[in-house]
């Protein structure tokens, strides 16, 4: 698969790190060694790893064609809210990616599921995401839902599309909300030019609602309550942003340097889903409980 890029500004970035901006899915040590392997031509010309762009240059990169993964069952332990022949509803920790990806091809929740599941799960999604519906960022830590048969996944699926779902996530976010509650109606697409974040995209965006309540103020932060009506790819994260309270601990949509020493990634948790059930139709709601970081850092800014 090829690529091209034109620079449309002179701001002499190294080339892997403005790939790595530009390019989905693919890390810059992938990247570093595509250009390594003579993959990446600007102007015509080869080019290494230190080559940084000018305005103008039309950049061409060779991307070998992907060849999918035999996904292997491993035996993960799994935190299993509940269960039973239709679905399985998980507590995912802090640092587990959902299914496999490029640079993800083990330790994920799949291969976990796999191995606890055996043969009993949903292939709607194919054979990278057997029994997934719906995903959690890596760093959010929560409830999810996955199922064990295309019935179940079709119905949970018809649900996710028509908004029935109730999602509610807890977070910390920068700043203190004076309002004690609130709502962001606006439409998320990719951001125009960094193509691995998403941003308020009222020309090609998705429709996207999040409903927010605050819980407690601090000094200098806010724990709040975000209630979903769409799913969108980072919604909180960058509604949240939009409105000047970024999640505390996000790099991406927040300040670059994190207050606190240790912390990987958004303070977010998917604390409670509530679904009909797909074979019985009567709803129910399942919880997750703040994970022990979460709760300390509350302490923390109590203490502030």
């Amino acid at each position: 698969m090829i690529q091209n890029f034109i620079v449309d500004d002179n701001n002499g970035q190294r080339i892997d790190k403005y790939l790595n901006d530009r390019i989905m899915d693919v890390s810059r040590s992938y990247l570093q060694k595509l250009l390594k392997d003579s993959g990446v031509f600007v102007n015509g010309k080869v080019v290494k790893s230190n080559y940084r762009v000018s305005a103008g240059d039309s950049i061409t990169v060779e991307l070998p064609e992907a060849v999918e993964p035999e996904i292997v069952a491993e035996p993960i332990p799994l935190d299993i809210i509940y269960e039973d022949s239709d679905i399985i509803i998980i507590n995912k920790p802090k640092q587990m990616v959902v299914h496999p990806a490029v640079g993800h091809y083990s330790g994920t929740l799949v291969n976990g599921l796999m191995a606890h599941c055996k043969d009993e799960l949903s292939g709607i999604n194919g054979v990278l995401r057997p029994g997934i519906v719906h995903r959690i960022d890596m760093d959010t830590t929560g409830v999810l839902i996955a199922c064990k048969n295309d019935r179940a996944h079709n119905a949970v699926a018809e649900q996710l599309r028509q908004h029935s779902i109730t999602r509610k996530y807890y977070a910390i976010v920068h700043g203190v909300i004076k309002d004690e509650q609130g709502l962001v109606d606006a439409p998320i697409g990719r951001h125009p030019t960094d193509r691995k974040r998403m941003s308020i995209n009222e020309r090609n965006g998705r429709a996207a609602v999040t409903h927010y309540h605050v819980l407690r103020r601090f000094r200098r932060f806010t724990f709040v309550e975000c209630r979903l009506e769409t799913g969108r790819t980072h919604q909180i994260r960058v509604h949240m942003a939009s409105l000047g309270h970024p999640l505390l601990g996000d790099r991406v949509y927040g300040p670059a340097k994190v207050p606190f020493c240790g912390l990987q990634g958004q303070t977010l948790h998917a604390g409670l889903l509530g679904v009909i059930h797909p074979a019985t139709g009567e709803y129910v709601e399942f919880s997750a409980p703040l994970p022990e970081y979460f709760k300390e850092l509350l302490n923390k800014l109590e203490q502030d």
